[in-house]
């Protein structure tokens, strides 16, 4: 299994949502996430991550607020309250 950042991208503009399930593989789920200006998420029942594409902004995590760049690891326990804020226009990130 081979995917670019590039397809990724390509496969959820065609689908005009803000996150596309690419892979699965037992309880192991990547997706490509690219919000339209605002993190509309709400806390998870899984443990997830967050490896950032492209863009910069900020992440809350929980109680905790730190900037992100490009090839920034992000990991958000389940049940946890997180969102990305005040990001760029070009923020993507697997998950």
């Amino acid at each position: 299994m081979h995917i670019t950042p590039a397809d990724a991208l390509d496969l959820l503009s065609q689908k005009k949502e803000t996150f596309i399930t690419l892979f699965e593989h037992g309880s192991l789920q990547v997706e490509m996430y690219k919000p339209d200006a605002v993190d509309l998420q709400t806390p998870h029942e899984r443990d997830e991550i967050y490896v950032v594409v492209s863009g910069t902004g900020e992440f809350l995590n929980g109680e905790n607020r730190v900037s992100f760049a490009p090839g920034d690891f992000l990991f958000v326990p389940a049940g946890v309250e997180h969102r990305f804020v005040n990001f760029t226009d070009d923020f993507s990130t697997w998950v």
